[in-house]
């Protein structure tokens, strides 16, 4: 492959597998620190930039991670232990660069290297108009979703079927960004594909107000109504029952019991040839209840049928305690006291609404789970994520109607500990991570804390956007998550600017620092401007009307 001498910028010094170093040529009055390609000038060693490295057939592509100076003695100087004069001494510029892949004879980008070029190797600057060839790859499917940092005249294009089948995740730290590069991920993929299906859980509300009410429905979950009775066994156990409670193996046997009769007899009524304890049909809460009291009850004594205690009287105490003190709180009323989703006939209408069938159609489905009290929210988040999976297991067109399930604020529910509140929404999100992709449910995880996130549910994104993260123990932790020839790059995520990312593994041509577009209209996510307000804010406010909807449990 013919070269352009004018490109060339210096060559290699030391190759250590995936850390390359470079020294810069020398010019008369320094080293020049710009290259010109066609009409455009280029500044040579930029941090992200990219270059051709080159040695026969070898050309190999690398991204520019570090930038240093040396002083290099002058030809003149000899060997022996003295003072240098100043004007010997001359600077040396060198560049620290991480291959990401090759090109073949056609100038296509190829992940990986078969071929190592060794020291004298020539390191060659590029242009937007070759940068941009390397995209072609993905321009046909036209979703294009930011600028290349380095060289903002090229436009990055993504491959949505890796980054939305495959999973994927976005990570940064507060404020860089997260939920400006979701909206306008998630705007460009409805624009480009109206019929998308996208259930996104909003734990603040943010969401409201970043799509059109033609491309995204905001469904209120305690006006959605996901009801009791969807939540299976364990599930339920996990609501009502404290396993660290001495009664609770009899708490356990004598609820399973109850279960199993209710949804026997619904069973029958709908029916079905036969039902599980997790079939997905209506059964009375009131019922399981009287059960179990009877069981907590006093027996007759069949000597002197009077009532006695019996072997369980007393142990469902505090059972029954737990349930009615969420039965009487309004905050559990959409999960414990369903209006709408009162019967088993009204799980069609339920499913149509979370998957953007209902009423308006729309291709997203916001889950505004701000009201959602903070307890409950992994039960209603482990549920949320069960009925993507499970609707689409048992839908026969699941290979023509992919579901994505995006997850904000991950950290909060699908973290990494065991034996927690957090258990079911964890194996609810890592079953759809480990299975989803063979019944075309897609997941993206987006938190701003990787290292509290399950590391089963990282590990099988196949795509990363990492935003600005600064903290070390993330860092640390998104380094071992990424492709291993793609781990030094996460150097540079320290100096991202908001709404800039670096896109890594198979949604991407290659790894990209890319300044993502600002969305339009955006979320409601932006600081509170302290000065602002504090300089110019409300001298008093209705206090009572706090009160009031604290107490009603209304924002």
């Amino acid at each position: 492959m013919q070269q352009n001498k004018a490109c060339l910028i210096g060559h290699i010094l030391d190759i250590q597998g995936a850390v390359f170093t470079a020294d810069l040529i020398e010019c008369e009055d320094g080293v020049a620190p710009c290259v010109t390609i066609g009409d455009e000038d280029i500044l040579v060693g930029r941090l992200g930039s990219y270059v051709r490295i080159v040695q026969g057939e070898v050309s190999v592509m690398a991204m520019v991670t570090r930038m240093s100076e040396r002083e290099k003695l002058s030809a003149t100087q000899t060997t022996e232990d003295r003072a240098v004069p100043a004007s010997d001494v001359c600077a040396v510029r060198t560049i620290q660069l991480v291959p990401i892949g090759c090109l073949d004879a056609e100038g296509d980008f190829k992940r990986g290297i078969s071929v190592y070029p060794t020291t004298g190797a020539e390191v060659h600057a590029i242009g937007s108009s070759e940068l941009d060839g390397m995209f072609r790859r993905f321009r046909d499917k036209k979703y294009d979703v930011g600028v290349v940092s380095s060289s903002p005249k090229t436009r990055v294009h993504l491959d949505p079927t890796p980054l939305f089948g495959r999973h994927c995740a976005i990570l940064g730290q507060t404020g860089a960004g997260k939920s400006w590069t979701v909206a306008s991920l998630l705007q460009k993929a409805v624009a480009l594909m109206p019929r998308a299906h996208v259930v996104l859980l909003d734990l603040h509300g943010e969401y409201r107000s970043a799509f059109s009410t033609t491309d995204a429905r905001v469904i209120n979950a305690t006006e959605m109504e996901l009801p009791y009775w969807l939540l299976t066994y364990e599930e339920l156990c996990d609501l009502l029952i404290d396993r660290t409670e001495f009664t609770a193996h009899n708490q356990v046997a004598v609820f399973k019991d109850a279960l199993n009769s209710e949804k026997t007899t619904e069973g029958k009524r709908l029916g079905l040839p036969r039902t599980t304890l997790d079939t997905p049909i209506f059964f009375s809460l009131g019922n399981v209840r009287a059960a179990i009291e009877q069981a907590n009850g006093m027996v007759l004594s069949p000597s002197t049928n009077k009532p006695i205690k019996g072997p369980l009287t007393g142990a469902f105490d505090n059972f029954l305690m737990r349930l009615d003190s969420r039965m009487d709180d309004v905050r559990y009323d959409f999960l414990l006291k369903p209006k709408r989703r009162a019967n088993s006939e009204s799980l069609e209408g339920l499913l149509r609404d979370f998957i953007g069938l209902g009423t308006p159609k729309a291709p997203i489905t916001v889950i505004d789970l701000s009201p959602v009290p903070f307890d409950v929210r992994p039960t209603v988040t482990a549920q949320i994520g069960r009925l993507a999976f499970e609707f689409n297991y048992w839908n026969p067109q699941y290979e023509k109607f992919p579901i994505l399930l995006v997850c904000e604020e991950a950290h909060a529910y699908i973290t990494r500990e065991t034996n927690s509140q957090f258990e079911g929404a964890r194996r609810s999100m890592e079953r759809i991570a480990k299975e989803g992709r063979k019944y075309g449910v897609g997941l993206t995880v987006v938190s701003q804390r990787p290292h509290e996130v399950s590391e089963t549910v990282l590990s099988q994104c196949c795509t990363f956007i990492c935003l600005r993260i600064t903290n070390p123990d993330d860092q640390e932790y998104v380094r071992k998550l990424v492709p291993e020839a793609e781990r030094d790059l996460v150097n540079v995520l320290a100096g991202m600017c908001r709404g800039e990312g670096l896109v890594l593994g198979e949604a991407a041509p290659m790894p990209t620092r890319v300044q993502f577009d600002i969305p339009s209209p955006t979320p409601r996510s932006n600081d509170i401007d302290f000065y602002k307000h504090w300089t110019s804010g409300p001298e008093d406010i209705n206090v009572a009307d706090v009160v009031d909807r604290w107490r009603k449990q209304t924002r």
